[in-house]
C-alpha cells in the first residue's frame, strides 16, 4: 500500500515516450528495481528536455537541477515489457516547480507509478538557485 498518494490532471502531460525493460533492470524479486524505475524518469525527463530544445545547463552555466522525487508504485514490470512514459510539469514557482510522470505498460495500459522530480534552475557556475529564465516560464507555465 502507497505511503503517498500522487495524482495529476491529465492536461499536464506533454511529452510521451517508450522505453523496455531491460533483463539489467530486474532486481532480486524478478521484477523492474525502483533503481532502474528512476534511471528511466532521468532519461525520460531528458528525452522531454531535447525534444523541446532545452539545455541541461546553458553557456552562462544555467540549467535545471532535480530537488527531490517522490515515486507512488502502482504495479509490478517485468522484462521484456515496454513502457510508456508520459512526461509533464506543473506547480511552477519563481525558481522551477514539478516534472510528472505516468509509467504503464503500453500493450495493457496498466499503471505502473506515478513520480515527480521537483526541479529549480541553478548557476552551476556560483553555485546558487536563480528564477526561471522567462524563455522557459513563457513555453510552460
Amino acid at each position: 500500500m502507497a505511503r503517498i498518494k500522487l495524482s495529476f490532471p491529465d492536461d499536464v502531460f506533454c511529452f510521451e515516450t517508450r522505453m523496455p525493460v531491460r533483463i539489467t533492470d530486474i532486481n532480486g524479486a524478478n521484477h523492474l528495481g525502483n533503481d532502474a524505475l528512476i534511471s528511466m524518469l532521468s532519461e525520460a525527463r531528458a528525452q522531454f528536455l531535447v525534444k523541446y530544445g532545452i539545455q541541461e545547463a546553458d553557456q552562462n552555466g544555467i540549467g535545471i537541477i532535480v530537488t527531490d522525487l517522490a515515486t507512488m508504485y502502482q504495479s509490478e514490470s517485468f522484462f521484456p515489457e515496454m513502457l510508456r512514459f508520459e512526461v509533464g510539469l506543473m506547480d511552477f514557482n519563481k525558481y522551477g516547480g514539478d516534472f510528472v510522470f505516468r509509467v504503464s505498460k503500453d500493450d495493457s495500459g496498466q499503471p505502473v507509478a506515478l513520480a515527480k522530480y521537483g526541479f529549480v534552475f541553478f548557476n552551476y557556475q556560483q553555485k546558487v538557485v536563480v528564477p526561471m529564465p522567462e524563455s522557459f516560464r513563457s513555453r510552460f507555465a
